[in-house]
């Protein structure tokens, strides 16, 4: 059993010796990835949106633009680009437009050559946009990017382009670019990512910190069960989980823990007890066989008693045969499950056949019988042979015990689907101290041991053993010289 114990406190101490660590490393590792994540996401949706509202914007103003100039364009003087140049009323439009928007308008032919730009640092500058910008425009109709328009413009920027159409004409005259800068949606990003690290750095430390305390709070007892293990398997079954007032599955552990060393402490008391008792049990026997034998062999029992000493050692070796024997039917007794087959037997017949066969013991102590035994059967549940052992071992003890001359009962009623049996004799009181150590192995009263030679104190232990393997319990009053047993069986 210890070197169960050790290899299972190995295991737990394995087990769990990273637990803390490796709790740890999940929380902050699902907590960091689902910040990453919801940032991710929230960048994608807000970075999107925003940029969907600017390309509407600076279309909407591209357009606005279009239809000023468009009259321009079809008339032609955009060929004369000094005549176009110095069209007062139109150049105000154009830079009043900018200036009210914040956006540069770049207004080119159909082609793609600027004919006209609000931007300043384009001034004197000839400028033809990318062909596959001017054909998207016209053919679709809107064209929206974020580029340095081939090396143009140092940054890149927002351009949306749109055709400049007239009313009376279905193809355009020109097309109308609206440039605009990216640092306002630069900032928000920038301002974003800020916020995001702080936060989630704040975020983290809070998990951490409340990941640790938690992490702390489950990793100590079992930390304490692994400690205690090793103890248990020291043989040291003293030691008791504190189960810190929880009420989760932690608490239910330590207080199935605290119970399997209750159990544990127990087993190992009753293990000493039976050593010492078998010991005690064997050793007399075993002595009287071998002081008598080498009495025999070294001469010192005269010829003429050797006989007399013989039958000694037959009737001890006798003794010691019947003590294994039963020993051995306790063992088998303890693996039986009578009521797997479930078979039903008059419990009555069987009450009155142990009164037959101790009718010789009852007799030689000149006791009376009082039989409260029905006439008709009382079906119950259970192995037949067993339970008749039991109401024997019962009736023997009673007989033994009893006073010379008093009374035994035996009786059976049946009652709320139970047959309740008693066993009842009239003699010493037992002390209340010793009733709850009747069925325990090689117990034996005083008085037992000085009139009866023959008892092993495994009568009443073999009564308790076959009761629980039928799920059921015998109990025992002892009160003004009257002692009474008592159990029930199922009758269903």
């Amino acid at each position: 059993m210890k070197r169960t114990l050790r290899r299972l406190a190995a295991r737990i101490h394995n087990k769990f010796r990273g637990l803390y660590w490796r709790q740890m490393s999940v929380t902050v590792g699902m907590v960091l990835l689902t910040l990453l994540l919801l940032g991710a996401s929230f960048f994608a949706l807000s970075y999107n949106y925003a940029r969907g509202q600017r390309d509407e914007e600076l279309a909407a103003q591209a357009r606005v633009v279009g239809q000023l100039s468009v009259s321009y364009l079809e008339s032609g003087r955009y060929l004369d680009i000094e005549e176009l140049q110095h069209e007062e009323d139109f150049q105000h439009l154009a830079t009043f437009a900018a200036t009210v928007s914040d956006v540069d308008f770049l207004i080119c032919d159909v082609e793609g050559h600027v004919l006209l730009s609000t931007d300043e640092t384009l001034s004197g500058l000839v400028v033809t946009m990318p062909t596959d910008m001017t054909a998207e425009v016209l053919e679709d109709g809107i064209t929206s990017r974020r580029t340095d328009v081939d090396g143009l413009y140092a940054n890149r920027r927002f351009v949306v382009g749109v055709p400049a159409a007239g009313t009376d004409s279905p193809d355009p005259a020109g097309v109308v670019y609206a440039v605009s800068a990216t640092t306002s949606l630069d900032n928000m990003w920038s301002g974003f990512i800020g916020l995001f690290f702080m936060t989630a750095f704040v975020v983290l430390m809070i998990s951490f910190m409340a990941s640790s305390v938690t992490t702390m709070r489950q990793i100590q007892p079992i930390r304490e069960m692994a400690r205690a293990t090793r103890r248990y398997a020291e043989g040291d079954f003293d030691i008791r989980m504190n189960d810190y007032g929880r009420d989760d599955e932690l608490g239910e552990l330590a207080a199935s823990f605290n119970n399997m060393a209750e159990s544990l402490q127990q087993t190992e008391r009753q293990r000493r007890e039976f050593i010492a008792n078998i010991s005690h049990e064997l050793k007399t026997p075993m002595t009287t066989i071998a002081g008598y034998t080498d009495g025999i062999l070294d001469g010192t029992i005269p010829p003429e008693n050797e006989r007399q000493y013989l039958q000694i050692i037959s009737d001890e070796s006798r003794r010691l045969s019947r003590l294994v024997r039963r020993m051995l039917d306790v063992s088998q007794l303890q693996v039986m499950d009578p009521l797997r087959e479930g078979k039903h037997f008059d419990i009555c017949e069987s009450m009155r056949r142990v009164l037959i066969s101790m009718e010789k013991k009852i007799t030689d102590r000149r006791l009376d019988v009082e039989a409260d035994i029905p006439e008709e059967p009382i079906l119950v549940l259970g192995d037949k042979d067993m339970i008749t052992q039991v109401i024997y071992n019962l009736l023997e003890n009673a007989t033994k015990f009893a006073r010379e001359g008093s009374t035994l009962y035996l009786g059976v009623v049946n009652r709320d689907g139970k047959a309740c049996v008693t066993v009842r004799n009239v003699g010493e009181t037992i002390p209340p101290e010793e009733l709850p150590l009747l069925f325990e192995r090689f117990h034996k009263s005083d008085k037992s041991r000085s009139e009866d030679k023959d008892g092993y104190g495994l009568g009443l232990y073999i009564v308790k053993t076959i009761l629980e393997q039928h799920k059921e319990k015998i109990s025992v009053t002892s009160e003004d010289g009257v002692t009474t047993f008592s159990f029930s069986l199922a009758t269903e």
